[in-house]
């Protein structure tokens, strides 16, 4: 991509009333827009990011036996009153509309009933078991307050499997299988260091639910940490019985902030028994599915990530997730060869590999640029690199400088 082309522009400051720092980077370097609080647009480059995160968790759920579909926005009142989660005294942060035909539908704000209706419509024998469906698609939830930038909004993009089993021990090999996915999936965008499975209420699922905190101060939760076996348990249910329970230590957790990356859940029959989802087992007999709930919120990660990896000059993307490796800084001169060994280095390295910085700006005003774009490497092509026969390759996240040959560069791909 050259940046002359590219539908961006970076500015100086964020919006005044913008006060999380992964929004403010975000918005400064161009990646996202601002439409009002808890709600923002990926222009082009974050859009990059929000596809890599995209496809890194794909390919786990694909693993591990997940299949992908498309669950609609749009939700049927008559389905939700089944489950008595239609009622705002039970749900209070749901978007409502009313139909021109009459009638009302909501947008999603989670997916539970929508999977379990579907499902009815094509679960018969015991043959059709375990199912894993998961989609990515727009949540909307109406909180009454929207803060930490894109970590927590009013409208966001999601992953959410739903695992439908023929009983409890079917399933919890399923459950155990997408822990390892989980971590896998963090380890791959660059935070797996910093993310414990940690142990939280199951509310009126289970005893247990399992989230994934990512430790980093601008967290919104509490977690007490075992660093040694990696696991942590949520304040909300840090008391001496857990820790018994668990097996840990007192002394050895510490307590740090964190964000929640991620989740899973054992729902049971919660939400099979009120759409009577069954299915006949080998004797005929009817019996009830058993269920799992498995979310990771793709903006959520995308700002943790750059809460974690970012410095005062902008982001330090991770490779996995940056839009593009490399950021070929081309310093204006009035030799032609300057231009022409930008354009070969950048045709070398190919165009989806490479922003290469074409436009007609001071050199200050580029660098700046590309540390706050935070590409993982920036190749510097100057006259002066020229006559010495090296260009400079800059790790951003390190700030090394080294110098290597034209010959060189197609090794960088690797």
């Amino acid at each position: 991509m050259r940046q002359s082309q590219l539908f961006t522009k970076t500015r100086r400051e964020a919006p005044a009333d913008e006060t999380a720092k992964n929004a403010q980077l975000l918005i400064r370097a161009g990646y996202i827009h601002k439409e009002m609080a808890g709600v923002y647009s990926f222009l082009p480059l974050g859009l990059s990011v929000i596809k890599k995160i995209e496809n890194i968790i794909r390919e786990e759920m694909n693993a591990i036996g997940g299949i992908e579909m498309k669950t609609s926005i749009l939700q049927n009142k008559e389905i939700w009153e089944k489950s008595n989660r239609w009622d705002d005294s039970v749900v209070d942060n749901w978007f409502k509309t009313k139909l021109k035909s009459g009638g009302e539908i909501g947008l999603s704000f989670t997916n539970e009933e929508a999977y379990s209706n579907i499902l009815k419509q094509h679960l018969n024998s015991y043959k059709d078991l375990p199912l894993y469906p998961y989609d990515f698609k727009e949540i909307f939830r109406n909180e009454a307050r929207s803060k930490s930038g894109i970590i927590r909004g009013r409208e966001f993009y999601w992953k959410a499997l739903y695992s439908f089993s023929k009983n409890e021990t079917e399933h919890n090999v399923f459950y155990e299988k997408s822990k390892v996915a989980y971590q896998s999936i963090f380890q791959k965008v660059g935070i797996g260091a910093l993310t414990y499975i940690t142990f939280s209420s199951g509310g009126t699922f289970s005893k247990f639910s399992h989230e994934f905190q990512t430790v980093t101060d601008a967290g919104e939760d509490t977690i007490y940490v075992d660093e040694k076996n990696k696991i942590a348990i949520n304040k909300e249910v840090y008391n001496d019985e857990v820790i018994e329970n668990l097996g840990l230590q007192k002394e050895k957790l510490v307590e740090k902030k964190a964000i929640e990356v991620g989740n899973i859940f054992t729902l049971g029959t919660k939400f099979s028994e009120p759409f009577d989802l069954k299915y006949k087992n080998e004797k005929g007999e009817d019996k009830i599915v058993f269920m799992g709930c498995y979310g990771i919120g793709l903006g959520r990660l995308m700002g943790t990530i750059v809460e974690l990896f970012s410095d005062d000059k902008g982001i330090i993307w991770p490779e996995s997730v940056a839009p593009f490796k490399f950021h070929i800084v081309e310093i204006l001169s009035d030799k032609k060869e300057v231009r022409e060994m930008a354009e070969k280095i950048y045709k070398k390295l190919g165009e989806e590999n490479v922003l290469y910085d074409d436009r007609d700006l001071r050199a200050g005003e580029k660098f700046a640029d590309a540390d706050l774009l935070g590409m993982p490497y920036q190749i510097i092509v100057s006259e002066k690199n020229i006559a010495s026969g090296k260009l400079e390759l800059k790790n951003r996240k390190t700030g090394e400088v080294k110098m290597v040959s034209e010959n060189e560069i197609s090794g960088l791909i690797k």
